[in-house]
């Protein structure tokens, strides 16, 4: 017999079982039964979030010969031939291996016929980002008038990628990573029907690694049942993909903090030698880092018991939020460089070595309230003897309320005070909007200049921004730009003082 992957045999078969993704198949129902159905979607997310489980399902409930609340039935003809993958008239093609223009145009040549059983004609087409130029603009002679007998579901994973006269004409829907909570609940109906036994604390593991993608939860599942143990402990997923214990991880990041050189490299050396997945050690000490300054911000943590909260408590004591950030800065900057490293084992050591080497801060940027002066550096007591100019950053999610964008003037007279000139000067006259916990939205006063836009872009100068603006607002943040935003600038406006030269495209 046959062995189907869980992750396919447990694939949902109505929109109902769909976890997490409430907000895009209400909608798609709603459609089928006022019969609303667009002719385009585009489906967009991360992996495993469900896309295309819901452009199947879509596929056969408006086909569905007997559907109900705009569900498919799963009984009748149709869904039983779309089940097996026997029905003509539903087409799935997968973009990464078929993106020539010749694969589009054999579906042009296809769509002007009628379907052969079913009422419509459906397309998906996954991973739609791969298509050559060519293919989008053969595709888009297609959207812009299609037969009413067709339809198109397109999958992606990087949208931005999509030519803009493809996103126009389709209804996008973005399927946002899965809950711990929600993945959990699917893996223990998964447990239940498969008599799989597994502790609680191993499903926060798995539900924690799989990073929002429900396939991914499956998968590391299914690794887990191929040992043959009576039950699946917490332990046994982190000797599966590589995890050091609790211990590993506390005591790495306690002699980062303390600086300790020669404790980093005894227990470098002993993960070395058990054969653990550097990458992965890196990540989880990232993690623990980032959880510590969650703690150090909102005095709240999840998922740790008891004894370990005491343990971040205690490191939570011992460093600052900015060295905390600096950590993760350069921890993250030594697990991009591990990526494509031949030597792991020597870049990991000494690239904690050097963590462990690098001071900590010991002046901190203060401006005076509403003062153009360029700021100056001030020792850790005079900040202390002065605390009514430190700015007030414990409170993180209201700190762009509070001070009303002043944090964002603090960055850019940061960027002008330090020499970075070309970069502040670009920046001049724009705002910034916290648009949630992980992004800055940068907004600009009409249309970006070509060269403004090669400064903005140049990864240093996204890297300078991001850290700063992380610094300001006490936890790890990126930025997107937003341009032609509000009127549009003035060539002769010079009141910063400073030579601009206003480039027209």
């Amino acid at each position: 017999m046959t062995y189907t992957a869980l992750y396919r045999k447990f694939r949902p078969l109505k929109f109902e079982e769909m976890v997490g993704e409430e907000h895009i198949t209400s909608t798609l129902k709603k459609q089928i039964v006022v019969g609303r159905v667009g002719h385009a979607y585009l489906f967009n997310g991360g992996r495993g979030t469900g896309k295309t489980s819901a452009a199947k399902i879509l596929a056969r409930a408006v086909n569905c010969l007997n559907p109900k609340d705009g569900e498919p039935c799963n009984e009748c003809e149709n869904c039983k031939a779309m089940l097996a993958g026997t029905l003509a008239d539903v087409v799935e093609m997968d973009a990464a291996s078929n993106n020539s223009v010749e694969d589009i145009r054999a579906i042009r040549e296809e769509v002007n016929f009628l379907p052969t059983v079913a009422k419509y004609r459906v397309y998906i087409i996954d991973e739609v980002h791969m298509l050559s130029t060519g293919a989008f603009n053969s595709l888009l002679k297609t959207l812009e008038e299609p037969p009413e007998h067709v339809k198109f579901i397109l999958a992606t994973t990087e949208p931005q990628k999509l030519p803009a006269t493809i996103l126009s004409r389709c209804q996008r829907f973005d399927f946002k990573r899965i809950s711990n909570d929600n993945i959990i609940k699917r893996l223990r109906i998964i447990c239940k029907e498969t008599n799989i036994k597994i502790e609680d604390k191993a499903l926060e593991l798995i539900a924690i690694l799989s990073e929002g993608a429900l396939r991914d939860a499956i998968s590391i599942l299914e690794r887990c049942i191929g040992e043959g143990k009576e039950e699946i402990l917490e332990q046994d997923i982190r000797e599966l993909v590589g995890i050091p214990t609790f211990e590993y991880i506390n005591e790495v990041t306690k002699n980062l903090i303390e600086k300790n050189s020669e404790g980093i490299i005894k227990i470098a050396e002993e993960v070395i030698n058990q054969g653990k997945d550097i990458d992965n050690f890196i990540w989880e000490i990232i993690k623990y880092i980032k959880d510590i300054l969650l703690f150090k911000a909102t005095g709240t943590l999840e998922i740790y018991a008891d004894k370990e909260k005491e343990h971040i408590k205690e490191l939570a004591e011992k460093i600052e939020k900015n060295d905390l950030l600096n950590l993760i800065y350069d921890l993250s900057e030594l697990a991009s460089n591990l990526k494509n490293s031949s030597q792991k084992a020597i870049l990991f050591e000494t690239g904690l070595i050097k963590a462990t080497l690098k001071k900590q801060e010991t002046t901190q940027t203060v401006f005076a309230p509403q003062s153009n002066e360029t700021p100056k550096k001030t020792s850790r007591i005079e900040i202390e003897q002065k605390k009514e100019v430190k700015p007030k950053l414990e409170n993180n999610v209201s700190n762009i309320k509070a001070n009303g964008g002043k944090y964002w003037d603090n960055i850019l007279n940061t960027l002008k005070s330090t020499g970075k000139v070309m970069l502040y000067t670009n920046l001049i006259g724009t705002t910034a909007k916290e648009i949630n916990d992980m992004i800055v939205e940068i907004n600009f006063n009409g249309k970006i200049s070509p060269f403004a836009k090669t400064v903005l872009e140049q990864r240093e100068n996204k890297d300078v921004l991001e850290k700063l603006i992380s610094q300001e607002l006490g936890k790890v943040m990126h930025i997107k730009y937003n341009e032609n935003i509000g009127s549009t600038v003035k060539k002769n406006d010079n009141s910063m003082d400073i030579p601009i030269n206003i480039i027209d495209e």
